[in-house]
């Protein structure tokens, strides 16, 4: 219990990281004060509260998984990633650690977490992949044809088709150069 004092007085009044201690039966028995100025309009006072009142529910299964986890290794700290409700259909992502609390007689007595919004980052991450994809397509179609051109020319005996293709290569090969502008 002591190394959970000791963090709540570094974060109880963060202006980045939740705070937050879980009971035994599951309900919340400490919040810091972001935590509670992001949940609470939404939910209402949470201390005393079931923890799954703020998430997702295909994450509750998370939560206790990782939470026995760290009832299995009290010495060590572990990571979950969970939705929490955002009060307008949506979810805010969250980034956590847990920790096990112990009483004096080293029996279990709770949960600690740690945790900071990360869904700018998950958003970011997301965007970047479409672009990555989208950017991928636009050179990759212009690669394939200029691949196919060149199969059709070793295999041509035709002159007259050859010139075709030729111009084809340099269409193809300018609408290449574009769209490598258009990316970089």
């Amino acid at each position: 219990m002591q190394k959970f004092d000791d963090v709540k007085s570094l974060l109880a009044d963060s202006q980045t990281y939740y705070l937050i201690s879980i009971d035994m039966d599951s309900n919340y028995s400490y919040l810091n004060g972001r935590y509670a100025q992001w949940f609470e309009p939404i939910h209402g006072d949470l201390v005393g509260k079931n923890f799954a009142i703020t998430m997702h529910p295909q994450d509750r299964m998370v939560c206790e998984q990782v939470a026995m986890q760290a009832f299995a290794r009290p010495d060590a700290i572990f990571p979950a990633t969970l939705r929490k409700m955002d009060g307008q259909g949506g979810f805010v992502m969250t980034r956590w650690e847990f920790k096990a609390m112990l009483d004096q007689q080293g029996r279990p007595n709770g949960i600690f977490c740690i945790g900071h919004d990360i869904t700018e980052l998950t958003r970011a991450n997301t965007d970047l992949d479409e672009i990555r994809n989208s950017h991928s397509h636009q050179v990759r179609r212009h690669v394939a044809n200029l691949l196919g051109l060149g199969q059709v020319i070793a295999e041509s005996e035709n002159m007259k088709a050859l010139k075709h293709i030729a111009k084809m290569i340099q269409q193809s090969t300018v609408d290449l150069d574009n769209a490598i502008r258009k990316i970089y």
